[in-house]
């Protein structure tokens, strides 16, 4: 049984180091954002480089929120980070493109699976809390 102090320091810790990520990831942004304007132009790759951003920051809030991590946002942002790496990457040879591009058609497929398995298999407190309502 845990006592209310270690709950609220381990809440605590959790916190701290949730805005830890999110400064880390703003002053990436910003850092990128920066580099952007200095060189006069945005790539695709830029772009992509800030969607990941921006999606951490997203999976900070929800986190911080709902106290629960959807298992879809570290997917999408896995593939848009393999998608960057193809774009950057532009030696990589055929089996490497080939295995990067299989590799983001396995994360979608999980992002379905995932997705159908709570829309059709839903936590048993979720449906408990639906008869409730």
């Amino acid at each position: 049984m845990q006592t209310p102090l270690i709950g609220r320091s381990f809440s605590l810790i959790e916190k701290v180091g949730l805005l830890a990520i999110l400064a880390a990831t703003l002053f990436a942004g910003f850092s990128e954002v920066k580099q952007m304007v200095r060189a006069g132009h945005a790539g695709v790759s830029d772009l992509l480089l800030l969607f990941m951003y921006l999606e951490l920051v997203s999976m900070v809030e929800v986190y911080w929120t709902a106290g629960k991590l959807p298992v879809r946002m570290p997917l999408y942002i896995a593939m848009v980070a393999l998608a960057r790496h193809m774009l950057v990457d532009q030696q990589l040879p055929a089996l490497d493109l080939l295995g990067t591009a299989v590799a983001i058609l396995l994360l979608a497929v999980a992002v379905v699976v995932v997705r159908y398995g709570h829309l059709k298999l839903p936590y048993r407190d979720a449906i408990d809390s639906r008869h409730l309502s």
